[in-house]
């Protein structure tokens, strides 16, 4: 049986206009949790105080990459698909001033957002940027840790997305990634199907 490729093209888009919904409206109810109740629940640590509410409220995460452990101070840190920041934010609180992170985000009404919030919050070692997660603008060997919310489920060709998170981080470098899986494969009409793919 073969496999019908995914107009990567038509995803990419819908899932740009799914999150800019999100940053633009975040009161609106989406087929998925979001919010500061929502990361609230899922017991963030208490870095998460500082963050803007502005930046909280248009949380749209799948669980908490920080269960997986604190992040340490100096560390350089990269969030993959950073969305409104709040992962970041909790992140550079963490690393602290002798730290960096760099947030990466396809969505440009998302990254506004974030910066707003890295703006109100009065940090300088982060940054955020425009790209995709299958070809990152990063050298080799750039971070320490790698964190990711929600991301890597949306991206087609997951290979890639591992391939660069290998890539950009420091030989003994880690990975903290909150993120849906599935245990069964997905049907061909279900891998066509844009709005299981966004929502």
């Amino acid at each position: 049986m073969s496999v019908t490729p995914i107009d990567v093209g038509l995803l990419k888009s819908e899932i740009r206009k799914t999150y800019a919904a999100v940053s633009q409206e975040p009161e609106k109810d989406f087929i998925f949790p979001t919010g500061r109740a929502w990361v609230e629940d899922l017991g963030y640590p208490p870095e998460l105080g500082q963050v803007p509410s502005a930046t909280v409220e248009s949380f749209a995460g799948v669980a908490n990459p920080f269960s997986l452990g604190r992040l340490e101070p100096g560390e350089r840190v990269l969030d993959l698909g950073c969305g409104a920041g709040t992962d970041s934010l909790v992140a550079v609180l963490m690393v602290g001033p002798e730290g960096t992170v760099t947030g990466i985000d396809m969505t440009p009404e998302m990254l506004e957002k974030a910066r707003g919030g890295a703006a109100e919050l009065g940090v300088e070692n982060l940054t955020f940027v425009e790209g995709e997660a299958e070809r990152l603008p990063f050298p080799d060997a750039s971070f320490d840790v790698v964190i990711s919310n929600g991301v890597i489920d949306l991206v087609p060709d997951k290979d890639a997305v591992f391939g660069e998170i290998h890539r950009v981080l420091v030989p003994g470098g880690r990975i903290q990634i909150a993120d849906v899986t599935i245990q069964q494969p997905v049907s061909d009409e279900g891998r066509r199907n844009i709005d299981l793919w966004t929502g």
